[in-house]
């Protein structure tokens, strides 16, 4: 099978993950852009360059496309750049003449422009740093009136050259998202999903999610992941899962970020990347899901939760396969879940662990992950890179060493125990790693190692 993979950005979980991820299973071979043709935190994607590589792609099976790259530049830059509805519209009708001669099936995401509860400009123009809550605020209470542009009383606290660039943004990109619906019906796209990122209750994005879905889209809630989450469809493996919920009274509940309850996120994740629902008995995975009691907690955010309190060993499964999806935190693992797992050790029907950021990034990931292992004759140094790294960016990194940090700074020291702990529980050897910081900020760091075979 022949797939090309283009990536959101080039952050280590948007670019490697797909590729240490792919390199798991033989008989793929594997087409992403160089890394640094994408865009970053502050720069954007190199379009022009995106275009001349595909031409120069042989046909493909599969092409995996983040639409936000190639119209905007990036996630980040959908929400930064203002370039017009017309000349996005004309760069994009280059691509869709390639996507048709370059792929015999598209599979193609885009994003509904977030609304960011806070005033933090990182990922934002500039003017959000002092009006980002008051404009979340007034998408709010306008969505919440049931009439699409109505004014509130929170617009006047709004400069209005301020109001109307961010408006101005928010139809250009939704006016984009109609022309994708347009492309699907004539066939561009085989499949086609809008992402809802960040969600509230009501806003702006939540209306234009239900318009999109009464056009005929596909709206689902994530981001980040879908990419990887259609890089599992791709890969046709008649696998079913049980979804195992070790709090099963709370599985209604809502995780932070998200609007659906955690229960339908696991099911639509599970639909989105392939995988069949079987009872406990007869699937070929069990998916162990360490969800939340009352609360999702937030480790960053020091929102804290009741962590996990049972035995482990009572809920792994003796005999199935399992995998474990841990989102009883958002941005990183439950540590007294994954201390217990280490103690356990891995059995032999273990596959993957992942904790990463929401519980629909975890969900994807992770999904992928199991696709692209299950059922191969696997190569365990590249396994054990794509575990080893999981854990240590998800658990050591992010519930762990990052709460100690003001800025980012050298960790490889800081790591070292943890390293020890992850060798021992996959009985491998981890003779290098390096930890970087990809994009300059404590939020992400980047997992450079080597794992070796079994011992």
């Amino acid at each position: 099978m022949r797939v090309c993979f283009l990536p959101i950005d080039n952050r280590p979980v948007c670019t490697t993950l797909a590729s240490d991820i792919v390199a798991c299973s033989s008989g793929v071979e594997f087409f992403t852009p160089p890394r640094d043709f994408l865009g970053g935190l502050n720069t954007y994607t190199n379009i022009e360059k995106i275009y001349d590589w595909m031409q120069n792609l042989p046909k493909v099976d599969y092409m995996i496309v983040s639409l936000d790259t190639i119209a905007y530049g990036g996630l980040v830059a959908s929400r930064r750049r203002s370039d017009s509805y017309d000349n996005i519209k004309a760069n994009l009708d280059k691509f869709k003449q390639l996507f048709r001669e370059k792929a015999d099936k598209v599979l193609a995401f885009s994003s509904i422009m977030r609304i960011s509860n806070n005033n933090i400009n990182v990922e934002e123009k500039e003017y959000w740093s002092k009006y980002g809550k008051r404009i979340f605020d007034y998408s709010y209470h306008t969505s919440k009136a049931g009439k699409w542009g109505m004014e509130s009383c929170v617009a006047k606290l709004i400069p209005d050259e301020i109001l109307n660039d961010y408006m101005a943004t928010r139809r250009r990109n939704f006016e984009i998202n109609k022309l994708y619906l347009d492309w699907e019906k004539e066939g561009v796209f085989d499949l086609l999903i809008f992402s809802k990122d960040d969600c509230a209750e009501y806003g702006f994005n939540v209306d234009e999610a239900k318009e999109l879905e009464a056009l005929g889209g596909n709206v689902i809630t994530g981001a980040d992941e879908i990419p990887l989450t259609l890089l599992a469809r791709a890969m046709k493996k008649p696998i079913s899962i049980y979804p195992l919920f070790v709090e099963e009274a709370s599985k209604n509940l809502i995780s932070k970020y998200e609007d659906i309850s955690v229960e339908e996120s696991v099911k639509r994740q599970i639909h989105l990347a392939g995988f069949g629902i079987k009872s406990y008995e007869e699937a070929d995975i069990i998916l162990i899901v360490n969800n939340f009691l009352h609360e999702q907690g937030e480790i960053v955010m020091k929102v804290d939760t009741k962590p996990f309190q049972g035995e482990i060993s009572t809920i792994l499964p003796l005999k199935k396969p399992y995998i474990i999806a841990d989102v009883r935190f958002a941005n990183g693992s439950d540590n007294a879940l994954v201390k217990q797992l280490l103690e356990y050790g891995r059995s032999n029907n273990f596959i993957a662990y992942a904790a990463w950021n929401t519980t629909a990034n975890t969900l994807g990931s992770l999904l992928c992950m199991t696709k692209y292992l299950w059922g191969e004759e696997l190569q365990r140094p590249v396994v054990n890179k794509l575990l080893a790294t999981r854990f240590l960016d998800d658990w050591a990194y992010q519930a762990n060493i990052r709460q100690t940090l003001n800025e980012p700074r050298n960790i490889n020291t800081d790591m070292s125990n943890f390293v020890v702990n992850v060798e021992k529980f996959l009985k491998c050897k981890i003779p290098h790693y390096n930890f970087t910081y990809p994009w300059n900020r404590l939020f992400e760091t980047e997992v450079d190692i080597q794992a070796e075979a079994d011992r």
